[in-house]
């Protein structure tokens, strides 16, 4: 009997947080992924025992992007899913030119996805209606704006209005949603008063953990319906 290997799943910045937990679930349900990484982890070790495929990309360049694209054309000819989860956290310092932290932010929030969802629709494509999925991570910032993380939250804010773009072209092939967390989880780092400040700033008052993330990409992969939407993983904290 000839068997079926489902489309893989594409995650990009797979190996870390909840790029990871995304990962470990997938393969834990014989799920194929594909995952982008920019430096090594330790647990690309595990993800590649677990099954995963993992490809180095340098979203640094539009030119490592066309490349990295490339790579995965050859892994897989199709796609069930892109997840774009590769983020950087760059604040206004006097320590960079503005010019510098405004297009560092767009590469990786903007030209990367942009480009990605271009270069694969075709891998994304001719699965079926609502057979494939884009899901962009975005952030609560989109909605509040930051005074320090200037540049973050306008890159992300573009990124959530691509959502809307991309689902209006792909439709009704492939479905597009954002997610837009707020607090998920603490770094090691954070200490007890910064954390106990985080929790406050929500209804729910806690870090919930990335399953909450896994979850909401869950139904979304699930849904035959939901397209062209930002869903907030915030704890309502917009009602404070």
């Amino acid at each position: 009997m000839e068997s079926h290997h489902p489309a893989p799943i594409l995650i990009t910045g797979g190996a870390r947080r909840i790029g990871l937990a995304l990962a470990r679930s997938f393969l834990q349900r014989d799920i194929p992924v594909i995952i982008a990484y920019r430096s090594d982890y330790p647990t690309l070790a595990e993800l590649k025992q677990l099954g995963a495929i993992c490809i180095q990309g340098d979203f640094s360049t539009h030119e490592g992007i066309y490349h990295f694209a490339g790579r995965v054309q050859q892994a897989a000819p199709k796609l069930r899913a892109i997840i774009h989860n590769a983020s950087a956290w760059l604040a206004e310092s006097s320590d960079m030119p503005p010019e510098q932290v405004m297009a560092a932010m767009l590469q990786i929030h903007v030209y990367t996805p942009y480009l990605l969802n271009q270069l694969l629709e075709q891998n994304l494509r001719g699965q079926g209606l609502a057979g494939a999925d884009i899901i962009h991570l975005t952030d609560y910032v989109v909605e509040k704006g930051s005074d320090k993380h200037i540049a973050y939250a306008a890159s992300k804010a573009a990124l959530d209005n691509m959502t809307r773009s991309f689902a209006r072209k792909l439709a009704p092939e492939v479905k597009v949603n954002a997610i837009a967390p707020s607090l998920i989880l603490f770094n090691p780092g954070d200490d007890a008063a910064y954390r106990q400040q985080a929790l406050q700033k929500s209804l729910m008052k806690i870090a919930p953990g990335e399953n909450e993330v896994v979850n909401l990409v869950d139904y979304l992969l699930g849904s035959c319906y939901v397209t062209g939407r930002t869903h907030g993983v915030d704890g309502g904290r917009p009602l404070r």
